[in-house]
């Protein structure tokens, strides 16, 4: 690979920076999940806004629009960017099973407005849905620009998708005002059962003149959001993860909790986090509701304001303008 000289590039594939242990068994917390009791658990009804799909599709205007999961929409100076969208009912290899979205969307792929820039932060299916990039490009042949880390652009290119620009950790790409830089995270990569890590994962800090944003993807906690505050300062605005942490001891290394979650947005020195990574799709063991009450607790454990980490509901839109 042309990346073989990186230090984050090894004989198995790519690294993290920090935590370089061997991933905690599978097989282990699958038979732990078939033998233990689970708990009671609530039916689940997700928070949902209809969203105002006149506003999404106004040239106008800075805002964010949290579509559920990882997936968002920002629109910033004139730019429209896409996050990790996920617009498939189930996030598996296969259509009639895997993890099922609860609840409905917020509204449908088609009442996106053109996208300038779709952002991936890594291949696993909750974030990387080939038949929504393959949607999206048939809207707009060629025109959707879409940025992956090493080692994908083959995947989406295998699927008709044209635009594809591959990049390593602190690579830059320019769009028309808009700096976006892949940086990194404390996670891995797969689709199938032998290319584990054989594709880089990351986050994504955008900047402008005046605004700084961060995309976290999926993570666990590492000294790297340090590294990315000391690189960039602080960040206006955040997306960070506070679900799938649950059992510790498998998730910890590639998920963080709301701890963790808040301990990212202290080292971001964030003036605004906004949680996601919850909610949509069950993949982990803890109450698929339980990430913000936990999120809450640890608020107020680290004095942090509840309202610089914000809990937004699925389709509502954040006006940065008014921050």
């Amino acid at each position: 690979m042309a990346n073989s000289l990186k230090p984050h590039y090894g004989k198995q594939g790519f690294l993290n920076n920090y935590n370089r242990e061997p991933r905690a068994s599978v097989l282990k917390w699958q038979w732990e999940r078939l033998t233990k009791d689970k708990p009671e658990e609530a039916p689940y009804v997700p928070q949902i806004v209809k969203t105002d799909v006149n506003a999404l599709q106004q040239a106008s205007g800075d805002r964010l629009t949290w579509i559920g999961h990882s997936s968002a929409l920002l629109q910033l100076d004139g730019v429209r960017v896409l996050m990790d969208p996920v617009f498939s009912e189930r996030v598996s290899p296969f259509s009639f099973i895997g993890p099922k979205r609860q609840g409905e969307l917020p509204f449908q792929l088609q009442d996106l407005p053109p996208i300038d820039v779709v952002i991936i932060s890594h291949n696993h299916y909750d974030h990387l849905d080939l038949a929504t990039l393959k949607s999206l490009e048939k809207r707009d042949p060629g025109k959707t620009l879409f940025l992956v880390g090493l080692g994908n652009k083959k995947l989406l290119e295998d699927e008709g998708i044209r635009n594809v620009k591959e990049l390593d950790w602190w690579d830059n790409f320019f769009v028309k005002g808009l700096t976006l830089t892949f940086t990194p995270t404390q996670h891995w990569s797969n689709r199938g059962l032998f290319d584990s890590n054989q594709t880089l994962w990351g986050s994504w800090f955008i900047t402008t003149e005046k605004f700084k944003f961060f995309f976290a993807g999926d993570t666990g906690y590492s000294k790297d959001f340090q590294d990315i505050y000391r690189k960039f300062g602080a960040v206006d605005v955040a997306l960070l993860p506070i679900g799938s942490y649950e059992p510790r001891w498998f998730m910890k290394q590639n998920h963080v909790d709301p701890a963790e979650a808040v301990q990212m947005h202290k080292d971001l020195h964030a003036k605004l986090s906004i949680a996601i990574h919850w909610g949509s799709f069950r993949l982990s063991d803890e109450a698929i509701d339980a990430p913000p009450a936990l999120l809450n607790e640890e608020l107020k454990k680290a004095n942090v304001l509840d309202s610089s980490f914000r809990v937004l509901k699925r389709g509502e839109i954040l006006n940065l303008e008014q921050m």
